[in-house]
C-alpha cells in the first residue's frame, strides 16, 4: 500500500481536471467523479496510515536537476506524523465533498465547485506528502491558490473579492518568511531534505543563533497560513466562500497546514529555546486574543472562525511548551469537532436563509439531526470528559505546566473558560428560546448533508481515545517512531489540572445559560459593567482598522510619494536631458546650413580653440 502512496495527491487531481474539461457539459451528478475520486484518496491514505502504525515506512525521491555539485530532489515520504495528517484531510475532504453535494444545490457554477475542491484537496496532500522544504514550498503556494478561488467563489459579491485577496495577501506575507528560512536553511546545509537538515543540527553544523533565526521564519510562514496573531485578519473574513469550504479550511488543511509545517520541522524549533518561547507566546496570546473577540460576535460563522484561531493557538502553545503529542493531538481532535460545527452551521444556514444569531433560535425540534450533533461538536471543543476535546485539551494544559510556563498556561485556562462560554451562547441563541426571525418552511437538511455530519459527530467523541492516560498512549507511541525527541509525555502531571479545567469550561456553560436561556443575568451586562472594553472586543480590538491606518495608508502615501518623486524628479531629470540633446541638435543643424562663410568662421573658431588650449597646457611636444 506505501508504494501506491504517490496516487493520494493524483485523484482529487484528476477530479479537478476532467470537472474542469468537460464543465459546460456536466450536470449535478459530476460531483459524484469529486466524491469517488477523492474517496480513493482516503482509501490509500487510511491504508498508508494502517502500515506506518505497523512500523512501516517509505521515502522514494529522484533527481529533479543539479544545482553545482547539489542534487534537487523531489518524490513522496510517508512517516507517522504525515500519515496522520493524509488521512485527516482525505476524510474530511470526502466528507465536504459529498456534504457539498446537498448544500450546492442549484447553484449555477456547480461543477466549478467540485473542481476547486479537488485543486485545493491535490495540493493539501501532496504538500502533506513532500519529502523537502522545496517540494513543501510548492504546494504550500498551490494551497493558497486554491483557497484563494474557494474563498472568492463568489466573486460576484464585492466582500467575497475583497476576502480572496486579502487572504492571498496576508498569507504571502507569512510565506516570504518561509522562503527565507528555506534559504538561509539550505545556505548552512546544502540541501532542502529534512533529514539533512536533521542531521545537521544533531551535529551542531549550525550556530545557536542561526538555529532560532531560520526557526522564527519558518514559524512566519505558519503564522500567515494558521492565522496567528498578528496575520490573522484573513481567516474570519474567509467566511464569505461556501460553508463547506470554511469547513474544508478551517477544520484539517489549510489553517492546519501552519501546524503541521511546525511539527514537521520540530527538531529545528527544539534546538532553540527561544524558537520554542516565541512559538508559545505567540499561540497563547492569539488563543486568548481570539476568543474574546468570538465572545461578541453575531455571525454563526464568524464565531466559529474566531474559534478557529484561538484552537490553532493552542496547537501553538502545545508545540512550543514541548508538547509536541499534544498539538498533533489537538489538530487531530479538532479536525472533526470543528467540521462537524462548521457543516452544523451551514445546515442551520440552510434552513433559515441567514448568519445572524440574532435572527435565529428556537431550532432544536425544527433542526432534530442538526442540534444534537452541533451540541456534540460544542460539548467537544469546551473540553466537557469523554469527549475528544476534552483529552487533547488536558494535554495541551498539562504540556504547558510541565514546561514551566505558568503564565501561559492560565491564560489557556482563561480561554478555555471563554471557548465553552461563547460556543454555548451560540448555541443556547440558535436551538433554544423562541424564533426571532422569519422562520418560514424551516426542514432538516436532506441525507447527503447529515450523514457527513453524523461521521463527524461519532469522530468528534471518540477521537480522544487516541491518547488517554487511562485507555493507553495509542498516539504518543505511534509518534515515538519518528525524529522527534518526546517530552512530556509520560502524561505525568498535577492531577487537579483536568478537574480546573473541567470546572472553568461548566462555568462557561453554565453562564451562557444563565444568560442566554434562562435570562437571570442581563444579556448587556458586558455592556453596561466595561462599555469601553465592551466595543473593542465587539470591533476586533480594531487591528484591522489600524492596519488600514498604518500599513494601507502607510503604503499609500509611499505611492503617492513615489509617484511624486517619479513625476518631478526622474521625469525631469530625463526632460532636461531630452531637451539638452534636442538644444545640441539644433545647434546642429544651423551649423549645417549649406553657405560656405559660416564653414569657414566654424573652421577658423575651431583652429583659435586648438591654438589656445595647446597654449595654456604647455603646446603639444611638451
Amino acid at each position: 500500500m506505501l508504494q501506491m502512496s504517490w496516487l493520494i495527491p493524483l485523484f482529487p487531481l484528476l477530479s479537478f481536471i476532467l470537472l474542469v474539461v468537460f464543465r459546460k457539459s456536466s450536470n449535478e451528478n459530476t460531483a459524484w467523479i469529486g466524491v469517488l475520486l477523492t474517496g480513493a484518496s482516503f482509501v490509500l491514505s487510511f491504508g498508508a496510515w494502517l502500515a506506518v502504525w505497523q512500523g512501516d515506512g517509505i521515502k522514494v525521491e529522484g533527481t529533479w536537476f543539479q544545482l553545482g555539485e547539489r542534487a534537487i530532489t523531489m518524490g513522496y515520504e510517508v512517516n507517522p506524523l504525515n500519515a496522520l495528517m493524509l488521512v485527516i484531510v482525505s476524510l474530511v475532504s470526502l466528507l465536504v465533498h459529498l456534504y457539498s453535494k446537498g448544500y450546492m444545490h442549484g447553484d449555477e457554477r456547480f461543477s466549478v465547485f467540485f473542481a476547486y475542491l479537488g485543486l485545493f484537496s491535490f495540493a493539501m496532500l501532496g504538500l502533506v506528502l513532500s519529502p523537502n522544504l522545496l517540494q513543501l514550498y510548492m504546494f504550500w503556494e498551490l494551497v493558497g491558490l486554491g483557497s484563494f478561488l474557494l474563498i472568492g467563489f463568489y466573486y460576484f459579491k464585492p466582500e467575497a473579492k475583497a476576502a480572496a485577496k486579502k487572504a492571498f495577501v496576508m498569507t504571502r506575507i507569512g510565506d516570504v518568511g518561509l522562503f527565507i528560512g528555506m534559504v538561509l536553511l539550505f545556505w548552512q546545509v546544502g540541501s532542502f531534505e529534512y533529514d539533512e537538515i536533521f542531521s545537521a543540527i544533531k551535529n551542531g553544523e549550525l550556530s545557536q543563533s542561526m538555529l532560532t533565526l531560520t526557526a522564527i521564519c519558518i514559524f512566519v510562514g505558519a503564522i500567515g497560513k494558521s492565522g496567528q496573531l498578528p496575520l490573522h485578519t484573513w481567516l474570519p473574513d474567509a467566511m464569505e466562500g461556501p460553508t463547506p469550504v470554511s469547513a474544508l479550511i478551517h477544520a484539517a488543511t489549510m489553517v492546519a497546514a501552519g501546524v503541521y509545517l511546525v511539527a514537521a520541522m520540530y527538531p529545528l524549533f527544539q534546538a532553540s529555546e527561544t524558537a520554542l518561547t516565541v512559538v508559545a507566546v505567540v499561540g497563547g496570546v492569539t488563543a486568548i486574543f481570539a476568543a474574546s473577540i468570538g465572545l461578541m460576535q453575531k455571525d454563526i460563522k464568524r464565531v466559529l472562525a474566531y474559534s478557529t484561531v484561538s484552537q490553532l493557538g493552542y496547537m501553538m502553545l502545545a508545540l512550543g511548551a514541548s508538547g509536541y503529542v499534544a498539538g498533533i493531538f489537538h489538530l487531530t481532535t479538532h479536525a472533526f469537532f470543528k467540521a462537524l460545527l462548521f457543516l452544523a452551521a451551514g445546515s442551520v444556514i440552510h434552513a433559515v436563509h441567514t448568519q445572524n444569531i440574532e435572527e435565529m433560535g428556537g431550532l432544536w425540534k425544527k433542526l432534530n439531526i442538526t442540534g444534537p450533533l452541533f451540541l456534540i461538536g460544542a460539548l467537544a471543543i469546551s473540553g466537557i470528559p469523554l469527549l475528544s476535546g476534552f483529552f487533547s485539551k488536558d494535554e495541551i494544559l498539562m504540556s504547558t505546566y510541565a514546561d514551566g510556563k505558568y503564565g501561559l498556561f492560565w491564560i489557556a485556562v482563561i480561554a478555555a473558560f471563554m471557548t465553552a462560554f461563547y460556543m454555548f451562547r451560540l448555541f443556547f441563541l440558535v436551538f433554544t428560546g423562541k424564533p426571532r426571525g422569519s422562520q418560514k418552511g424551516v426542514h432538516e437538511s436532506p441525507s447527503v448533508m447529515t450523514l457527513p455530519m453524523i461521521v463527524l459527530g461519532v469522530l468528534a467523541v471518540v477521537a480522544g481515545y487516541l491518547n488517554t492516560p487511562w485507555f493507553g498512549t495509542f498516539l504518543t507511541d505511534y509518534l515515538s517512531q519518528g525524529p522527534v525527541e518526546l517530552l512530556h509525555a509520560d502524561h505525568h502531571g498535577p492531577v487537579w489540572i483536568p478537574f480546573v479545567a473541567t470546572a472553568v469550561a461548566l462555568l462557561g456553560i453554565g453562564l451562557a445559560y444563565m444568560i442566554y436561556q434562562k435570562g437571570s443575568v442581563s444579556r448587556d451586562w458586558l455592556t453596561r459593567t466595561f462599555p469601553g472594553l465592551s466595543h473593542v472586543i465587539y470591533n476586533k480590538w480594531f487591528v484591522d482598522e489600524g492596519y488600514d491606518r498604518t500599513v494601507v495608508k502607510g503604503t499609500t502615501g509611499l505611492s503617492w510619494l513615489g509617484v511624486w518623486f517619479d513625476k518631478y524628479v526622474i521625469e525631469g531629470l530625463v526632460a532636461g536631458v531630452v531637451s539638452g540633446v534636442q538644444a545640441l541638435s539644433r545647434l546642429g543643424s544651423e551649423m549645417q546650413n549649406g553657405q560656405v562663410q559660416s564653414y569657414g568662421t566654424f573652421a577658423i573658431f575651431g583652429l583659435v580653440l586648438l591654438l589656445l588650449i595647446a597654449a595654456l597646457s604647455g603646446g603639444y611636444f611638451s
